[in-house]
């Protein structure tokens, strides 16, 4: 259900290109995120960290993209925010020896720190990458394959990346207790 409600605006915005264009797109992508981060608001009292990041950018370029009537802007999203994320994950472990990745895991995972530390790298260098592919795909295809792109092709690309990784990491995974499995 989570992975859903962090798709719903890229569906909307999604459907909306296809229904409309990009800046039509791009109104209902910054409307669902704003609406998400209120229902995440009023439901769960909080609203988690990556939703409010995810909702400044997409505010911000996609009000640039509204105003200046250029999808440039909004083609440059996906790059921000993965790179953003990528400096975030290197900055806490280098600077402030915080493993952001091993905050997140560290109830599913309890692997070695220096497993937690080529973790957190392997995640920069997938973002960093991530972050150079949306822009290889946005100025060297068509709008419509970069939309297409950003839906099928990263959240592919995201969920392999993943199952690669709970795959090497298994012989760490935690065994839930039994009141974590009623949740």
């Amino acid at each position: 259900m989570k992975v859903f409600f962090d798709l719903f605006p890229v569906i909307l915005f999604f459907i909306g290109f296809k229904l409309y264009d990009i800046f039509t797109a791009t109104a209902i992508a910054i409307g669902a995120t704003i609406a998400l981060i209120v229902v995440s608001k009023v439901r769960h009292g909080k609203v988690e960290k990556m939703l409010l990041i995810n909702g400044a950018i997409i505010s911000v370029l996609g009000g640039i993209t509204l105003l200046l009537n250029d999808e440039t802007y909004i083609m440059w999203k996906p790059t921000v925010l993965y790179w953003l994320l990528a400096a975030a994950l290197l900055i806490s472990n280098l600077f402030f020896k915080k493993n952001l990745i091993q905050k997140m895991m560290g109830k599913m995972l309890n692997p070695p720190a220096s497993t937690w530390n080529k973790l957190n790298l392997v995640w920069v260098i997938f973002l960093v990458a991530l972050g150079f592919l949306n822009l290889y795909v946005a100025y060297n295809f068509s709008l419509d394959t970069w939309v297409n792109f950003k839906l099928f092709g990263v959240t592919s690309m995201m969920f392999i990346f993943m199952i690669v990784q709970t795959l090497l990491l298994k012989d760490y995974l935690i065994e839930p207790t039994d009141d974590q499995k009623k949740e």
